[in-house]
């Protein structure tokens, strides 16, 4: 095995982090601009925002809390973006899984928690993972764009819900168009007495940690890395292309509904239009935000869980209005677009040698 001097093996790992943290610091320049141009005070505003977000344990773990969906919904989307494969049907999957656990969540009430739980977990997963599954297969057999078809499937599954919370899961008991609520032995346990932090979480940052080990130290991961950079070459090596594709987008679609299946258990407990404010949609913007690495999906997650949790504070402290907040996640999301351009096109590199007069 060829080993690189040190200073190119911290380049290597440094490369996926400097660029985003760089478009950070820049939509948090830009964002300062914005608000002193409308007349607000950006310290006051980001100081709001890191209080609500950061300033105790309880808001600490209500960031987590609200950071969950988004780490198992940006670990899909990264994880898809690895193969080169444009998975931008999360919502869709996420609202797949949601929707398994409010069907079978108000039955488990005779089973153990040790039984009911792992079973409304895998029962998600399989529901996200079957809006997957069309997608990889048009894909692979028809060559039909899945970028076309999940976005078809996330209207599908908001459409669907709809359904199902006026319709056959809607709790007859009450007026409001929901489900019933699950069973005890169907949610997760706190992590912290006293704190909304469940399980769920948890069990997505071990997930992470997981697939971030399997995609580097495992031949399948070598075969998603190899397909996601040239699928001709990889194609050459013997790498059945269309299996990995296909594998990629059930587990992409099975993290997705993991995600609703936990916010369902951990946080929800009951089905309602609106369950997701779009989870799916900002998963593509912690993933990129990542460099498409499932651990770094833990710490992006926790960045917009944070602007989340921060954002009534901030039109309550600064009085800038909390809309601002979507402005920035879109600054986010333009700037890390092109850092990602920027490293891509190798400009990056060459800009950083002509600073220190190497040609």
């Amino acid at each position: 095995m060829i080993r690189l001097p040190f200073n190119d093996r911290l380049r290597q790992l440094a490369k996926p982090v400097v660029m985003p943290l760089l478009a950070l610091v820049f939509a948090l320049l830009l964002g300062a601009v914005l608000m002193g141009l409308g007349g607000y005070s950006a310290g006051a505003a980001y100081g709001a925002l890191f209080q609500a977000s950061f300033g105790s344990l309880g808001s600490f773990t209500d960031t987590l809390v609200k950071a969950s969906p988004l780490l198992f919904t940006g670990m899909a989307v990264a994880f898809a973006f690895k193969a080169n494969v444009f998975n931008i049907g999360a919502e869709g999957q996420f609202l797949a899984g949601g929707m398994m656990v409010a069907w079978l969540g108000p039955l488990v009430g005779n089973l153990p928690k040790v039984v009911a739980l792992p079973l409304l977990l895998i029962v998600a997963a399989a529901g996200g993972a079957l809006f997957g599954l069309l997608p990889a297969y048009l894909k692979v057999s028809r060559g039909i764009s899945e970028v076309i078809t999940t976005i078809m499937l996330n209207y599908i599954g908001l459409n669907l819900l709809g359904y199902v919370v006026h319709g056959p899961l809607k709790d007859v008991s009450g007026g409001i168009p929901q489900t019933a609520a699950i069973a005890e032995s169907a949610r997760l346990p706190m992590v912290i007495p006293g704190q909304w932090l469940h399980l769920g979480y948890v069990i997505g940052v071990i997930l992470a940690l997981l697939l971030g080990v399997v995609l580097s130290r495992s031949y399948f991961g070598f075969e998603v890395r190899a397909v996601g950079l040239n699928p001709t070459a990889a194609r050459a090596y013997g790498i059945r292309v269309p299996r990995t594709v296909f594998l990629v987008m059930c587990i992409s679609g099975g993290l997705a509904g993991l995600g609703g299946g936990v916010e369902m258990s951990g946080v929800a407990y009951r089905l309602f239009e609106g369950f997701s404010p779009g989870y799916g949609y900002t998963a593509i913007a912690v993933a990129l935000m990542a460099a498409n690495s499932p651990v770094g999906v833990i710490f992006t997650s926790i960045l917009f869980g944070a602007l989340s949790s921060g954002s009534m504070m901030m039109q309550q402290t600064a009085g800038v209005s909390s809309v601002f907040v979507s402005v920035f996640q879109s600054l986010i999301v333009l700037f890390v677009a092109c850092a990602v351009q920027f490293q891509g096109n190798g400009l990056g590199l060459r800009f950083l040698r002509s600073r220190r007069g190497v040609v």
